[in-house]
C-alpha cells in the first residue's frame, strides 16, 4: 500500500517561489516535511522569516531568499541559495505570482506589465536558471510551474493574468521536450485555493469570508469547483518532486479541494478542407455545418450544485 512514507524527499534540495504565504507557504512545508531542505522566497522579508521558522520548528532544514521574482538576478539568487546552503539543487518550484485584475479597456500598461513580470518573465528565469544548474551536472532535476484554471479557460476581468498563466502552461510543455534528454521533467500544476489572491473573486466572496472565519469549505466547491485550500494543493509539489514521478513531464495537473485532474492540451477538434484553399465567402458557407457545432466554450463555471 502507497504512503506518504513512500513519497521521501531525503536528500533533495527544493527552492519556492512566493513561499511566504498561500499556496507557496504550503507547499514549502509540505516539502520539508517529506524530507527536503527548502529555500523559502519572497518578496517579503518577514513572511519569508516566518515560514522557514515553521520548518525549522517542525525539525525540517530551510534558508531564505528574499527577492522580489522576476528578475535574472532573482532567478539566480534563488539557486545561488540552494547551492550555497545545502550543497545542489533538484526541485525548482516557480510559484510566484501576483494580480492585478480589471477588464481589458481599464487593464493599465504598468498592471499588465506587473502580472507578465512576475508570473510569466518570473516562470522563465527561474526555470533557465534551474535548467542550467541541473545541466551542470549529472542527475536530472524538477521543474514545477504554476498555471491557472484562469489560464486554461480565461476568466472575465483577468487579461493579463489568464495571459501569463496560459504562456506558463505552453513553457512547460515546450521545455518537457528541451530537457528530456538530462533527466529534467516539467510540469505545471493547475491549483484551484482559497487564498488572498482567490478570495478577490466576487463569485468566492461567500466562501471567501467563511473561510477567512475558519469555516470549512463546503463540499459542493470543494468537488465541483475542485476549490479546498492551499494545504490541498501541496501534496501534488510533493509527488512530483518525487523518483515516483520521474515519468511524467510536459503535463497540466489539476488539484483542488477533493478533486485531482489532468488538463488536455489544445488540439484541432474539427476541421474542413477545399482544394485550392479557402475564399471568405467559401469560409461563410462551410462555416455552420463544417465547424460551427465544434465551437468551444469559454470562461470558469463557477455555479455550484445546492448541497
Amino acid at each position: 500500500m502507497m504512503t506518504d512514507e513512500t513519497l521521501r524527499l531525503d536528500g533533495k534540495v527544493a527552492v519556492v517561489t512566493g513561499a511566504g504565504r498561500g499556496i507557496g507557504r504550503a507547499a514549502a512545508l509540505a516539502l520539508a516535511r517529506a524530507g527536503a531542505s527548502v529555500v523559502v522566497n519572497d518578496l517579503d522579508e518577514t513572511a519569508v522569516g516566518e515560514t522557514v521558522e515553521a520548518i525549522g520548528a517542525a525539525g525540517g532544514r530551510a534558508a531564505g531568499a528574499v527577492a522580489a521574482i522576476g528578475t535574472t538576478q532573482a532567478a539566480e539568487t534563488c539557486v545561488a541559495t540552494a547551492v550555497e546552503r545545502f550543497g545542489d539543487l533538484h526541485v525548482f518550484c516557480a510559484n510566484a505570482g501576483i494580480l492585478r485584475d480589471s477588464v481589458l479597456w481599464k487593464t493599465s500598461d504598468e498592471d499588465f506589465d506587473a502580472v507578465i513580470g512576475t508570473h510569466l518573465r518570473g516562470s522563465f528565469t527561474c526555470a533557465r536558471a534551474a535548467a542550467r544548474h541541473f545541466r551542470s551536472r549529472a542527475g536530472g532535476g524538477r521543474l514545477i510551474l504554476v498555471s491557472s484554471i484562469a489560464g486554461q479557460r480565461g476568466n472575465f476581468g483577468q487579461t493579463a493574468y489568464a495571459a501569463a498563466k496560459a504562456g506558463i502552461a505552453a513553457m512547460a510543455r515546450t521545455w518537457s521536450m528541451e530537457l528530456a534528454r538530462t533527466e529534467v521533467t516539467v510540469n505545471a500544476i493547475v491549483p484551484n485555493a482559497m487564498t488572498a489572491m482567490t478570495a478577490t473573486v466576487p463569485a468566492l466572496a461567500e466562501v471567501a469570508e467563511r473561510h477567512a472565519r475558519g469555516e470549512p469549505i463546503p463540499a459542493p466547491h470543494r468537488q465541483h469547483l475542485g476549490l479546498g485550500s492551499a494545504e490541498d494543493v501541496a501534496p501534488l509539489f510533493v509527488f512530483l518532486a518525487s523518483d515516483l514521478a520521474a515519468g511524467i513531464t510536459g503535463q497540466c495537473i489539476g488539484i483542488g479541494g477533493d478533486k485531482l485532474s489532468l488538463w488536455s492540451h489544445p488540439r484541432e477538434v474539427a476541421c474542413a478542407l477545399r482544394d485550392g484553399g479557402w475564399t471568405a465567402a467559401a469560409i461563410a458557407e462551410a462555416w455552420p455545418d463544417s465547424l460551427a457545432r465544434y465551437s468551444q466554450d469559454v470562461g470558469i463555471d463557477f455555479d455550484v450544485p445546492d448541497a
